[in-house]
């Protein structure tokens, strides 16, 4: 008997590997706790298990991402549902495959005990960005919300500086900030901030962040098995949220303090959790938003923008099943 199940191990071993599909993914920014479900993917095997060996690559610059997907030089960034819109506007070859983080992260940050305590009290002041475009389009939609315009207020550029220059009192108010990590990152350096919620002040809502991939170079069969390990990673974030921290705060020495730990239990319940599944009107809703703010001049369909990853294999499915049918 033991030499039968020596036999069978050796018969085991004996047997070729099967390779797996190796793709790159490259994050908007360092790792944080706003690409957990990826992270603990990787470390629990769930990438594994679909088949794939996935590279995670921090950029060096932030903007590089989509850039490097268009270019081909990647297989999948993540990036930004707003900023998505106007990178097909300019010519692009991008397309939303999957979302990661549901919900928008921005916000309209000010001190907890500044000049701003409503909407209407930023009349007059002083508010801080670092990226135009999308951003002034959020200030544009936010003030008309409170009765104001763009006439009533001083838009500065502090590169991304948001948290110090808001704290400084170099600004009264700024634009950009993560909910998630913003008003954590300013308590620890002694103030307290508090946000005005994009959302719920006249900005449709969207995606804060997706991957995106080139159309021209996507494999359907291996999209939708990328973004099942992701959903199988989020899925254990809200199953098992203190052993997925531990996890996750294991990979680099740097996440294990306490901007991270409180920006983790902030972002947990914002991840989707079916991030194959696409919302057209989400989408349709943000492109009529740019438009009628003078970002886009023309508005394209969501089919320009997004894919449904599920729906495109299940289209490819019928598609074969008809053929199958048609040749009986």
């Amino acid at each position: 008997m033991k030499h039968l199940t020596l036999a069978a191990a050796f018969a085991l071993l004996a047997q070729p590997v099967l390779a797996q599909d190796k793709v790159t993914l490259i994050l908007d920014w360092f790792v944080n706790p706003d690409h957990a479900p990826i992270i603990v993917a990787q470390e629990k095997g769930f990438f594994a298990e679909e088949g794939l060996e996935v590279e995670v690559v921090a950029p060096a610059d932030p903007a590089d991402p989509p850039k490097l997907v268009a270019a081909g030089k990647a297989d999948y960034a993540i990036s930004y549902q707003p900023q998505l819109h106007l990178q097909v506007h300019e010519g692009l070859p991008l397309k939303r495959v999957g979302t990661l983080v549901a919900t928008p992260l921005n916000c309209l940050m000010v001190k907890a005990d500044g000049p701003v305590q409503t909407l209407e009290d930023l009349k007059g002041k002083k508010i801080g960005y670092s990226v135009s475009g999308v951003e002034s389009a959020l200030v544009q939609a936010i003030l008309a919300h409170a009765g104001l315009t763009t006439g009533d207020v001083e838009m500065i550029n502090v590169n991304w500086s948001l948290s110090p220059a808001l704290i400084a009192g170099q600004v009264d108010a700024t634009i950009g900030a993560y909910r998630n990590f913003e008003l954590t990152q300013m308590r620890l350096e002694g103030a307290e901030g508090r946000c005005f919620f994009v959302e719920e002040s006249g900005v449709p809502t969207y995606d804060e962040l997706i991957f995106v991939a080139n159309p021209a170079n996507l494999d359907v069969d291996r999209t939708r098995r990328l973004l099942h390990a992701v959903e199988r990673g989020a899925q254990y974030l809200v199953n098992h949220p203190e052993e997925s921290w531990q996890l996750f705060s294991a990979t680099a020495p740097d996440l294990k303090d306490e901007l991270n730990a409180e920006a983790w239990k902030e972002t947990l319940p914002r991840f989707s959790q079916s991030p194959a599944a696409l919302d057209q009107g989400r989408y349709a809703r943000f492109e009529q938003f740019l438009h009628e703010a003078g970002l886009v001049d023309s508005v394209l369909p969501v089919s320009d923008l997004a894919l449904d990853v599920g729906a495109a294999d299940a289209e490819a499915a019928d598609a074969e099943a008809a053929d199958v049918g048609a040749a009986e």
